[in-house]
């Protein structure tokens, strides 16, 4: 891979073995976190999203691939690296440290193995503001800038009342926003992501622009639902505004969303741990499940793929096609086996990963999930079922895809260098 370079006579930079024009408007980019095909265009049909009707109409409308696991923390990276986690290291939300061998958050910046796009673009002389909803992405998404008023800043939506210059670059965020801080488990987490960046754009103009919001709504709502629509509408009204103030604008999204539950109305699980327990003896084998964050009421930690560490002397081979003998299991591989399919660090995974179909989920044992946050049947992600998502811009592409294979960390390659 070529060293990281700023060409400033050719108006771009190279990072992480890819290249990105210079911004001609403010580019905004945005990961609508949870949002599977169908969410937007429900909302069109509804005829409550002029805007979005707008846009797919006459901008880029793309379905992409998301990276696997589909969850929030690995491809809210690749989004912002332009590249895979095999290359960014974050594999998941939750893991088992290597280094001290205790299950950590995977969210503290010293994880990221390489440079993000913004202060790569802010050593080119480029404003920056990066506004989450949760404060977990918040680290890892500001690494590297140099925080202050008229260079950049990086804040959360949970801890707005928290920011301040010396570590968000940004004070008073509340008062800039006219909103207090909202609930963590509400639809208003991410409306404050989208009124900090129309905020920030009319009063800073950042060239580059990041809004990452949370997926509470889309843990409780299909698309079309009332509640569903409610939310895109809401969105509809701030990007008409982020697009009437001249910016360039790519939707996309971290992973889809599924029903994962029965019959019964309740989830469906494969409690790997009390199996592995049953076939190794208890405790033997450890089972991560790198969707657990410190969010867990919408989704009891529960998602649909899981990481299996075995004690020595198992074979590996054997428990794999054990596990591929159950129903409701979509792939278990070896480490080195997902490591090439799913583009991962070996070095960051266990000796199995196991990944459930489109409407099961995986758990470690059902004693140690606190499923009475549940006021929905559960619908959730992580699996390969979820990994399809939107790739939009306001913009039309300036030459066909040609059927190219579009991921969700093209986004930044698509406003920057593709679009008209």
């Amino acid at each position: 891979m070529a060293p990281d370079s700023i060409n400033k006579a050719g108006g771009e930079i190279a990072l992480n073995g890819r290249r990105y024009a210079f911004p001609r408007r403010p580019t905004v980019v945005v990961c609508i976190d949870g949002s599977e095909p169908g969410y937007i265009e429900r909302t069109v049909e509804a005829g409550r999203a002029p805007w979005f009707a707008k846009t797919l109409k006459n901008g880029t409308n793309q379905i992409a691939d998301c990276v696997v696991p589909s969850f929030t923390n690995p491809n809210n990276l690749s989004i912002v690296t332009g590249r895979p986690p095999s290359v960014h290291g974050i594999s998941g939300n939750y893991f088992l440290d290597p280094d001290t061998g205790k299950e950590v958050m995977m969210n503290d910046p010293k994880f990221l193995r390489v440079e993000t796009l913004f202060p790569a673009f802010q050593r080119a002389g480029c404003r920056i503001a990066v506004v989450t909803a949760k404060d977990k992405l918040r680290g890892l998404l500001g690494k590297g800038l140099d925080l202050g008023p008229g260079k950049a800043c990086a804040f959360s939506s949970e801890k707005s009342d928290k920011a301040t210059l010396a570590e968000n670059g940004i004070e008073n965020v509340n008062a800039l926003v006219g909103m207090p801080v909202p609930d963590v488990y509400s639809a208003g987490l991410s409306e404050f992501v989208f009124a900090a960046g129309v905020k920030l754009m009319e009063r800073d103009r950042p060239e580059i622009m990041y809004l990452s919001t949370t997926d509470y709504i889309q843990h409780k709502h299909a698309p079309g639902t009332p509640v569903a629509n409610d939310f895109y509408a809401m969105m509809d009204g701030y990007m008409a505004k982020l697009d009437a103030m001249g910016c360039t604008i790519v939707l996309t999204a971290d992973h889809g969303m599924n029903a994962k539950f029965g019959k019964d109305g309740q989830p469906d699980v494969i409690y790997l741990q009390d199996l592995f327990d049953k076939w190794l003896g208890t405790d033997k084998a450890r089972v991560i499940l790198p969707i657990t964050d410190p969010y867990v009421v919408h989704h009891g930690a529960l998602g649909s793929y899981a990481v299996v560490y075995l004690p020595a002397g198992v074979s590996h081979s054997e428990m794999v096609a054990k596990i591929k003998s159950l129903p409701g299991i979509e792939a278990a591989l070896t480490r080195e086996e997902a490591a090439a399919r799913f583009e991962l660090p070996a070095d960051r995974l266990g000796d199995l990963i196991v990944v459930s179909t489109q409407h099961k989920v995986l758990g470690t044992s059902a004693s140690r999930h606190d499923l009475s946050g549940l006021t929905e049947p559960l619908r959730s992600h992580g699996g390969i079922s979820e990994q399809k998502v939107p790739l939009i811009c306001n913009a039309p592409l300036a030459t066909a895809a040609n059927g190219r294979h579009w991921r969700n960390f093209d986004a930044f390659d698509l406003a920057l260098n593709l679009v008209a």
